[in-house]
């Protein structure tokens, strides 16, 4: 048991702090096509512009750098148009700058392990904790040039690191990429030009509370009419007063439209990007805005009515409900979903289980639904289990990330509460104590099912295991209560035993003599047996 890392205390997870939901504009007249697409060309210029130059300013950017290329883009667009490409330009700096550090703490792994692996002896086997040698002497030689190969890289990142450098590609390096391989992704160069052209685009806004509709840029009312406030060099295209441009039809939100409807009445911030789908030919716009976080239970107030504990898979979900005392109830569940296809399948996939998932722990009235604080950040690197191509494709295709996040923010509308708890030994332990006792003739436990039953009992601070260790005198409960499942004032617990009338021995069980008597007698024998057990009594003389 020495071995065993510490187990991190579980926490309850932080809920979302906004709202973007997306809907479709319909209607639109080629006179509305033609100004969103000179729009979007323009802004999209100034961004592109706008990033080049906070990309060369690097780590001596400061306030008032930020306020001289606000001031630049000004006359070009208007204040509220520059203030919006330039937080833009600096949250695609900021994400790149994070995604640098990723890499190089992906190169450092690698190397690290490389040079594990090159210093032991060639067919030396690995352990659990640690891989072995490499097989052959050849494949030895090959990962040697690899290790070269990974250390001058991540000497260059760490000087790009250190120098405020950042790769940063507008309308994003996959579709940058697919320039080369157009015949593999089916597409002409004219056709990957407007791809290209469209995901280069701006038209987005920041909203503004006390300003009439939460946003002064981009305006959406109450009712859904769509006005953009035109840059200063496209004011000759405006239709309506003040260098607005109105659009024909109007959009309706499905989902929580009535909440944006009623913080557009009331003048608070809502920011609004329109963007074009190519593949679909179609305009979106999506509305977001902040929501105060809402307030954090205790964990035991969240775990008061029991908990689901859910063990997130490649393929699917599989939860166990569980009591107060950590017991599971009923039957275990499972929520498939596919992650094969596009994106948008996936998403969608995901989201469907995930619905699944809550209205099942809302009708059993549980209010807390236990997950593990996964992150596969060192698993997946090619180093590691170079060798297990299947294993690395399958934990990258679980979207760990996507379902925390999703199933946090859908808990949150719900009123449930997501629990985070520590994902080491949960599938091995739950797999060894809870797998065999509960497969039966009409059921069987999967180890995923036994693994949902060790995250839920450790969410509730129970050990996995189903009892502790036997007294230590003897088999009876002269040194306190044998099961960690229940409490010393819970009825009905595994205690002292009452009294039973009756001899207490092996051979004969309590309250014979009753029970011989009210006997029915079924064979000759037995019945000169029972006679043969009577003894006579015996005769007093003086």
């Amino acid at each position: 048991m020495g071995g065993l890392r510490e187990l991190a205390a579980p926490f309850i997870a932080p809920g979302p702090s906004g709202v973007a939901i997306r809907t479709r504009l319909k209607q639109l007249t080629a006179g509305d096509v033609e100004v969103l697409r000179q729009v979007g060309v323009h802004l999209g210029a100034l961004a592109g512009r706008d990033l080049k130059v906070r990309c060369r300013d690097g780590l001596a950017h400061d306030s008032q750098a930020w306020a001289v290329r606000k001031r630049e883009l000004t006359p070009q667009s208007s204040a509220r148009w520059a203030g919006a490409i330039t937080k833009a330009t600096h949250d695609q700096w900021a994400l790149a700058r994070r995604c640098a550090l990723a890499h190089i703490q992906s190169l450092e792994a690698g190397v690290r392990t490389l040079r594990h692996r090159l210093s032991l002896p060639v067919g030396e086997k690995g352990t659990k904790k640690a891989p072995g040698g490499y097989r052959s002497r050849r494949e030895w030689h090959a990962k040697s040039r690899r290790l070269h190969l990974l250390e001058d890289r991540l000497a260059r990142e760490r000087a790009a690191w250190k120098a405020g450098t950042v790769h940063v590609v507008r309308g994003g390096k996959r579709l940058s990429r697919m320039r080369h391989h157009l015949p593999t992704a089916g597409l002409t160069e004219a056709q990957w030009r407007e791809r290209w052209k469209a995901a280069r685009w701006f038209a987005q806004a920041d909203g503004e509370s006390g300003k009439r509709f939460g946003n002064e840029t981009i305006r959406i009312s109450a009712e859904g009419e769509v006005s953009i406030r035109l840059p200063a060099p496209l004011t000759h295209l405006a239709n309506a007063p003040h260098g607005r441009y109105v659009l024909t039809g109007r959009v309706v939100f499905a989902h929580r439209g009535q909440e944006r409807a009623d913080r557009a009445a009331a003048n608070r911030a809502v920011a609004y990007r329109i963007h074009h789908d190519m593949d679909r030919g179609r305009w979106y716009v999506t509305a977001s805005w902040q929501t105060p976080v809402s307030k954090t239970l205790p964990l035991a107030a969240a775990l008061a009515d029991g908990v689901i504990g859910v063990d997130m898979n490649a393929d699917h979900l599989a939860a166990w409900r569980l009591d107060t005392h950590g017991n599971p109830c009923g039957s275990p569940r499972r929520f498939p979903y596919d992650l094969t296809g596009p994106a948008g399948h996936r998403d969608a996939q995901v989201r469907h289980a995930l619905t699944r998932l809550l209205h099942w722990a809302t009708s059993c009235g549980v209010k807390a639904i236990a997950v593990e604080d996964l992150d596969f950040t060192a698993e997946k690197t090619r180093e590691k289990h170079g060798s297990r191509k299947r294993f690395r494709q399958l934990v990258s295709g679980m979207p760990t990330g996507r379902l925390r996040a999703r199933l946090t923010s859908m808990a949150d509308a719900t009123g449930i509460t997501i629990v985070a708890v520590d994902p080491a030994y949960t599938s091995k332990w739950g797999a060894q104590h809870w797998q065999k006792p509960l497969t039966h003739a009409t059921r069987k436990t999967t180890r995923h099912d036994a693994a949902s039953i060790a995250i839920g009992r450790r969410a509730q601070g129970y050990p996995v295991r189903r009892r502790t260790a036997l007294p230590r005198t003897h088999q009876s409960d002269g040194c306190g209560h044998r099961t960690v499942q229940a409490g010393s004032d819970t009825p009905g617990r595994e205690g002292p035993r009452p009294r039973i009338p009756g001899p207490r021995t092996r051979s004969v069980p309590p309250d014979t003599e009753r029970t011989r008597a009210t006997r029915t007698p079924k064979t000759v024998r037995d019945v000169r047996s029972d006679q043969e057990r009577v003894q006579d009594p015996l005769l007093l003389t003086e």
